[in-house]
């Protein structure tokens, strides 16, 4: 008999899996289901299929316990957390924050309260990694009555860089580590400055829609945008939610597609403005991260377009040669880890991200407790 560890990612249309040996974390299985919240594949019927597919494929290994991704933590919740009834609502009153995603997180997790008392669950919290921010980058210039009741900038894809921070010393120069960037870049998409592999301040804010242009969503906009559509065309808070999240960024400007290789392939003008435009985006963010670490060390891509776009890497840096970068071309074809030449005075790095692997190392912790 041996036992695995699960983690779980439930979004609104599809259900991220890793399954992991126990007590070693080695990787079993990963994968996605997918479905339509009102058809008759719906998440709990993921769920299903999931937990019938470990069980007659692993017969002989049992759950002991699960990790959920949550997207946002509010100010509460700071570290992974064990999950009971308390906690659970407390995770509700924080919807509002994050009304896409919350929702089939904690669906996922009552699932598995209900069906499968018996297995320990644990929450990691996607805002986590950004505690140790000062506070000055998370306020916003509005009243402050609104900070007091949780507006707040609070930044995302803390397992993506958690995990970067933590085998930086693998793959990173000790000279190039001190002030770093990296860049989270896929269908959401977000950098993160560090000083000494901590979090100082990120593009994303509030939600996870704000700072970079994305797959699907928008980033950072003049918020009397989202005013003039409301008042002068009229949409709804339904439909321009529609428009910011699944309508806009890549996809929105192309006209074609959210997918990068897609619009690499594309002879289309807007397939190129659409990249053009990201990869200008991304450089003005990164440039304005700087400030906050007083200068800059070192840039990471990572996430699925950071990882295994040679050529948005390159359209991203064109923009920031005066920093002293030099891109090793040849190294950035074939995606090594070190794409920076000898005399580049600031570091340039791609490595593969894996959430996953932090998120189950996380969870793995709380299984004897």
């Amino acid at each position: 008999m041996s036992d695995v560890l699960l983690t779980l990612n439930a979004g609104s249309s599809n259900l991220k899996y890793s399954l992991w040996h126990l007590p070693d974390l080695i990787s079993i299985e990963q994968g996605k289901i997918e479905f339509k919240p009102d058809k008759d594949l719906n998440l709990d019927a993921a769920l299903i299929q999931l937990m019938d597919h470990i069980y007659e494929n692993y017969g002989n290994r049992s759950v002991r316990i699960i990790g959920h991704r949550l997207v946002h933590g509010g100010t509460q919740f700071y570290e992974p957390t064990l999950l009971n009834d308390n906690i659970e609502e407390q995770i509700k009153q924080l919807i509002p924050l994050a009304p896409l995603h919350l929702p089939s997180e904690l669906a996922a997790i009552g699932f598995i309260a209900r069906h499968y008392p018996e297995i320990k669950q644990v929450a990691c919290f996607d805002t986590a990694f950004h505690k140790t921010q000062n506070s000055l980058y998370q306020q916003f210039a509005l009243p402050n009555e609104y900070a007091k009741n949780g507006i707040l900038r609070y930044g995302f894809h803390g397992l993506s860089y958690e995990y970067i921070a933590s085998v930086a010393h693998e793959f990173i120069g000790v000279q190039h580590r001190p002030r770093l960037i990296v860049a989270h870049l896929g269908n959401g998409a977000s950098m993160c400055a560090m000083s000494d592999l901590n979090s100082v301040t990120t593009t994303m804010g509030f939600t996870a829609l704000d700072g970079l242009m994305m797959g699907t969503r928008c980033g950072e906009l003049d918020a009397g945008v989202v005013l003039y559509l409301m008042q002068h065309l009229g949409l709804n808070d339904q439909q321009i939610e529609s428009i910011l999240y699944k309508q806009s960024g890549l996809l929105g400007v192309s006209g074609i597609s959210s997918d990068v290789r897609e619009l690499e392939a594309s002879n289309d003008k807007n397939a190129s403005i659409a990249l053009e435009l990201f990869a200008f985006r991304a450089a003005q963010k990164l440039a304005g991260l700087i400030p906050a670490l007083g200068g800059l060390d070192g840039i990471v891509f990572t996430g699925g377009i950071g990882e295994n776009s040679a050529f948005i890497r390159e359209k991203i840096l064109s923009h920031l040669a005066w920093l002293g970068i030099q891109l090793d071309v040849n190294a950035n074809q074939n995606h090594f880890s070190t794409i920076h030449t000898a005399n580049s005075l600031v570091g340039i790095y791609r490595i593969p991200t894996n959430e996953e692997k932090m998120l189950a190392t996380h969870t793995y912790a709380f299984l004897s407790q």
